[in-house]
């Protein structure tokens, strides 16, 4: 098993989650060679998909490269700023699309680069529960502007207004949510509310649901949660490429300099994404097989949905467990490697 560093929290990231339909890759016959010392710095977020795909890749990357792997887990800001000074080599989920204004110019730079498509279709943004949404007829942020629906999702803290809770402000959705309650008049109506873990935030959904009280949050999917509650989506103003990049430039002033940066700007939906793998650009040179793999990974939303179910379930939340179950259970993951390596890790299972 990798061995596990742990390292603070900062700003950014969020969160997702994704699947166990794959894209098929020629499978390749050669034996697949590695440096005799290989060694993998992985970085790993604090949520539960990223957990699984660096377990995935961390058994198949020592047992069947033969590399020693070390994981170093925190959240966006640090992990992905580790990447790009080089202190870490591959980053398995990568939310590009919320941080493209930090990875772009080192990617620019050739420090870094994106390496095939972890999870195909993820997506993330303001959700109901359904009785709530279904009773009150909500079906867009709009509806959400008045006092007597924002008194259903009443904050303890702040009984004046409603509570949204929102992602953990390590991750740059935080921030996203924040400047988008400005743009949309949410504030007026609700607070922002940082669970302060993604645990915090799934039990928050959990116990709405389980005790018949209105939940309204941020969330992604899919998820095991997903799964598991009705969560009604809210319509948003449907993504635009230019209006997003305008409004980031707003929500990266506020993380560098602080919330009074906050300024009229525009608002979308959050974009239908697909979440590639980041390597830092060492691993072209020295590791070029261990890159070839990384390309060939990729398992479908729905695929990590059921591997979620497993690692929050049967697994009792141990990412090696539910990576070895899934080495063992499905074949798909065979036409990432080489039969070679396919041969060392199903030997080691």
């Amino acid at each position: 098993m990798a061995n596990l560093k742990v390292i603070g929290i900062a700003v950014v990231g969020a969160g997702i989650l994704a699947a166990l339909a794959f894209t098929m890759q020629p499978k390749k016959e050669e034996i697949a060679t590695v440096s005799s010392d290989c060694s993998i710095e992985l970085g790993d977020f604090d949520w539960n998909s990223a957990k699984l795909h660096s377990a995935i890749a961390s058994v198949i990357l020592e047992e069947g490269y033969g590399c020693k792997v070390n994981v170093t887990t925190g959240s966006t800001l640090p992990i992905m700023t580790a990447l790009y000074d080089g202190q870490l080599d591959v980053v398995m989920e990568v939310w590009y699309d919320n941080i493209i204004d930090q990875f772009k110019p080192h990617e620019e730079e050739g420090k870094v680069r994106r390496v095939g498509v972890n999870t195909p279709d993820s997506g993330q943004g303001f959700y109901v529960d359904g009785a709530t949404a279904r009773k009150y007829n909500l079906k867009t942020i709009d509806d959400m502007k008045d006092a007597k629906i924002a008194a259903l999702f009443k904050d303890p803290e702040e009984p004046s207004k409603g509570r949204m809770t929102s992602c953990i402000s390590g991750w740059s959705c935080y921030t996203i949510n924040m400047v988008k309650h400005n743009v949309y008049g949410l504030d007026q109506f609700y607070t922002n509310f940082d669970p302060g873990s993604s645990g915090a935030l799934d039990a928050a959904i959990k116990g709405g649901f389980e005790k018949g009280t209105p939940v309204f949050t941020y969330y992604w999917e899919p998820t095991a949660l997903m799964g598991d509650v009705d969560l009604v989506k809210l319509e948003e103003p449907a993504f635009n490429a230019d209006k997003w990049a305008e409004m980031m430039v707003v929500v990266n002033d506020i993380k560098e300099n602080g919330v009074e940066k906050m300024r009229p700007t525009v608002a979308t939906a959050y974009a239908s994404m697909e979440l590639p793998v980041g390597i830092n650009t060492r691993l072209d040179r020295e590791e070029p097989e261990v890159v070839e793999f990384l390309k060939n990974y990729t398992i479908s939303s729905a695929g990590v949905s059921k591997l979620l179910v497993h690692y929050l379930g049967e697994a009792d939340g141990e990412a090696d467990v539910t990576a070895r179950h899934f080495l063992k259970t499905s074949a798909d993951w065979e036409n990432w490697v080489s039969s070679d390596v396919a041969k060392k890790v199903k030997a080691s299972l």
